[in-house]
C-alpha cells in the first residue's frame, strides 16, 4: 500500500496510523451528508448507508424487478450455473476508487452493492471514512454478499472484482465472492448496441436504452478519486454527495440493464426491439449461439425495417454487407437459398453492392449460369462507380468485381 499512502501523503493527507477515524470540517462529517450509519465488525467500524428501491420504482421507462429470463445469458456466459440460480442470489456491485490504474496503490473508498431482499432491491454502500477502516469496510461488505452466489458488474470482470481481490488479499482476508458465477454487462452491451449507439458507457446506456437521466446531483467519474483526496484532506463531505449518487444509479442502472437485456434476448419480438440494427447484432449473437432459426428471423426483421425506411436506418454499406451475408449463410445451413436469393434481390436493387457480388457467386457457382452471373458483376461495377465511396474501398471493390470479370470471360470463350 506504499504507493496509496505517497500519493496520500503528496496531496497534503495524513496515512492512516495518523489519521483520525472521522475527518470532520465543522458539521461537514458523511454522515450529516448522507444518511446512514456506523456498521461494527471484528476488525472495526465502517459507514454504511442504505437505500431500498421498492417494487413501483421505475429506472427510467425500465423497472428493475423483471422476471430475469436468464437462460440465454447463461449460454452466452457459458456458465450453467447463471441459468440456475434465482436473481436473489445475485449481487450488483460497483466501486468508486482512489485512481484507475489498479494495482496495491488503488484504493476502493466507496462500493455499493445491492441484492434482492424480500422482494425488494436493497442498496448498500461501503464508504472510508479514511483508509484505517478498509478492513472493517471489507468484512461488512463481506456479511452483505455472504447469502449471494453470484456477482453482476459492469466492467467489472476487468477492474472492479480483480481490485477488490488485491485489497483483500492484502489484508488477509478470504475473499467474499471467489468461485462466483459473474454476469458483466459490459462486453454483452457492446454486443448488442456496437453498430447502433456511439458509445456503451453505462450512463449512456441509462439515456438511451433505459430512458434514464441522472439528476444534477451526478459527478463526473473522472472528478471522483480528486474528490475523496479533498475530503481526506479537509474533513468536509458535502462534495461526497454526488458521489454516493452516482454510484447509486450505477448499481441501479445494472439491475435494470440486466432485467431489461434478459427479457430482450429471451423474447425479441415482443416489442421492445424497434431498431433494425438492434435486430441484426441480436442476430449474430444467435447465431453465434447456434440459434440458427431464431438468428435468421432476427436477420429477416432487421433487415425488413431497414427496407421499409423504419428505425433501422443508418446501416452503412458494410455492416449491411455482413448482415447479408451472415444471413444467406444460415440459409444454405438450414437449406433454405431461394430466401437468400430473393434478399439479395432487393437489396441489389436498393444499390448494395454486397448483394451484386452475391448473386454473381450464385449464378457461377450454384446455377452454372455464366452469362448471368457476368451481368451481375458488371451491375455491381456500375455501383461501385456511381457511389460515393472512399477511394480505398473503390479500388477494393474495382480490383475484385474485374478479377472476377476476367475468370467468367474466360469461362464463356469472351
Amino acid at each position: 500500500m506504499s504507493s496509496l499512502a505517497d500519493k496520500l501523503k503528496s496531496l497534503g493527507v495524513k496515512t492512516a496510523n495518523t489519521l483520525p477515524s472521522k475527518p470532520k470540517a465543522g458539521n461537514w462529517s458523511i454522515d450529516s451528508v448522507v444518511a446512514g450509519s456506523v456498521a461494527s465488525t471484528p476488525r472495526g467500524d465502517t459507514f454504511v448507508s442504505e437505500q431500498v428501491f421498492g417494487a413501483e420504482y421505475l429506472h427510467g421507462d425500465v423497472s428493475p424487478y423483471s422476471s430475469f429470463p436468464l437462460e440465454f445469458i447463461s449460454q452466452w456466459a457459458n456458465d450453467p450455473r447463471i441459468a440456475e440460480m434465482p436473481i436473489h442470489k445475485f449481487a450488483f456491485l460497483d466501486t468508486e476508487t482512489s485512481g484507475i490504474s489498479g494495482g496495491t496503490g488503488t484504493l476502493a473508498f466507496l462500493v455499493g452493492a445491492a441484492r434482492f431482499v424480500e422482494g425488494q432491491l436493497v442498496l448498500k454502500q461501503f464508504f472510508l471514512r479514511d483508509p484505517s477502516e478498509e478492513p472493517a469496510m471489507l468484512e461488512a461488505l463481506i456479511h452483505f454478499l455472504a447469502p449471494c452466489e453470484g456477482l453482476v458488474t459492469f466492467n467489472g470482470k476487468a477492474f472492479d472484482a480483480p481490485l477488490l481481490v488485491t485489497r483483500y488479499s492484502l489484508h488477509r482476508i478470504p475473499v467474499p465472492f471467489k468461485g462466483y458465477a459473474h454476469i458483466d454487462l459490459l462486453p454483452l452491451a457492446r454486443r448488442l448496441w456496437r453498430d447502433r449507439l456511439p458509445s456503451r458507457a453505462l450512463k449512456y446506456l441509462e439515456e438511451h436504452v433505459l430512458g434514464f437521466t441522472r439528476t444534477s446531483e451526478e459527478v463526473p467519474g473522472y472528478e471522483i478519486p480528486w474528490l475523496y483526496f479533498d475530503y481526506l484532506r479537509s474533513g468536509d463531505a458535502r462534495p461526497l454527495g454526488g458521489v454516493f449518487y452516482h454510484n447509486a444509479m450505477d448499481v441501479v442502472a445494472m439491475a435494470a440493464l440486466l432485467g431489461h437485456v434478459s427479457e430482450l434476448l429471451a423474447d425479441p419480438f415482443n416489442g421492445r426491439v424497434e431498431h433494425g440494427l438492434d435486430f441484426i447484432a441480436l442476430g449474430k449473437l444467435y447465431e453465434d449461439l447456434g440459434h440458427w432459426d431464431e438468428a435468421a428471423r432476427l436477420f429477416e426483421r432487421g433487415l425488413e425495417l431497414i427496407h421499409s425506411g423504419g428505425s433501422g436506418l443508418g446501416l452503412e454499406e458494410a455492416d449491411f454487407g455482413v448482415a447479408v451475408k451472415r444471413l444467406s449463410i444460415l440459409q444454405k445451413k438450414r437449406g433454405d437459398l431461394d430466401r437468400a436469393v430473393k434478399l439479395w434481390e432487393a437489396a441489389a436493387g436498393k444499390g448494395h453492392i454486397y448483394a451484386h457480388i452475391e448473386l454473381a457467386k450464385y449464378y457461377e457457382h450454384k446455377l452454372r449460369d455464366v452469362q448471368a452471373s457476368i451481368r451481375w458483376a458488371r451491375s455491381a461495377r456500375r455501383e461501385v462507380e456511381q457511389a460515393d465511396l472512399p477511394g480505398y474501398i473503390r479500388k477494393h471493390w474495382l480490383n475484385e468485381i474485374d478479377r472476377r470479370l476476367a475468370r467468367l470471360q474466360r469461362k464463356a470463350g469472351l
